[in-house]
């Protein structure tokens, strides 16, 4: 078997199927994430020849598979947003939980920082990208207090941000269930990186590449990219040309027992789906 892991990250699920799977089988990783790529090749180093691990985004996938010499493959598995050791970096700038650069790129090498885009973006626009992405209600509240805080002193590190959100909300919010910063890190970091845009197409694209009876496996973390794929699912599995039978109806959630060793797993859904034969005229 060839399985292609689109989001490798640090080879968590790369290490475990390679462990688990048929002997032989063979686990290409692609990252946008050079620190993870570098991690991932000293982690899977005793499997040798049996890991092919490319630097690059998913939306390109078919590009970098061919660039490899792979045409199909056995099994597809998606793993969106952040991984936990990038959550965990205080200089990549992720998180409030500790002080770091606000950085938030996926991909240090290219691309808009959280800072550029919080210190240089129209408040309307600022308010528009935490409520659709962050779903945050008090979006409108936080960009006006980020373009007044701004105007005073650039906003450069996390805990600077998380400052003045803080400022901009309700005491009762404040003090709710989550970090009243959660949310508009959230939406932050899904601009900056694009994240939903290239979704859809990178679900499709990997379809494309699977072999009759192959499977392909998003988990997500945000009902967002949930939905999307969802929706992309179901409509490759609808109809006279359809190209997938959906093998999970619902997400499959973890167990109570997996939230307790590793909280961050709680707003996991995983859905799969299984490629059908080409239909012969």
């Amino acid at each position: 078997m060839t399985i292609l892991d689109c989001t490798v990250g640090y080879g968590g699920h790369a290490e475990l199927l390679l462990e688990s799977c048929f002997p032989g089988t063979t686990v290409i990783g692609l990252d946008r994430d050079s620190k993870a790529i570098d991690f991932c090749r000293q982690r899977l180093i005793r499997f040798r020849e049996r890991v092919v691990l490319l630097r690059g985004n998913h939306r390109d996938l078919k590009r970098h598979l061919a660039e490899a010499g792979v045409s199909e493959v056995d099994g597809v598995l998606f793993d969106f947003g952040v991984s936990s050791p990038q959550l965990d970096d205080p200089a990549r700038g992720f998180s409030f939980q500790q002080e770091g650069p606000l950085d938030m790129r996926m991909d240090q090498a290219t691309g808009m920082t959280a800072a550029e885009l919080v210190n240089s973006s129209q408040e309307g626009e600022l308010a528009d990208i935490i409520f659709k992405y962050g779903e945050e209600r008090y979006s409108r509240r936080i960009a006006r207090a980020i373009v007044r805080a701004r105007a005073r002193l650039p906003i450069k590190t996390t805990g600077a941000l998380a400052s003045v959100i803080a400022g901009a909300v309700p005491s009762s919010y404040r003090h709710g269930r989550i970090h009243c910063a959660t949310r508009t890190f959230l939406a932050l970091r899904i601009a900056v990186n694009r994240e939903l845009e290239s979704l859809e197409p990178s679900l499709r694209d990997a379809v494309d590449v699977l072999t009759p009876g192959g499977r392909i496996c998003a988990i997500s973390f945000h009902s967002l990219e949930d939905r999307i794929v969802k929706h992309t699912f179901r409509s490759l599995a609808q109809g006279s040309e359809a190209s997938l039978l959906l093998l999970t109806k619902k997400p499959v959630l973890p167990a109570e027992e997996e939230c307790r060793a590793n909280p961050r797993a709680r707003s996991a859904k995983l859905r799969v789906a299984e490629r059908l034969p080409e239909r012969v005229a």
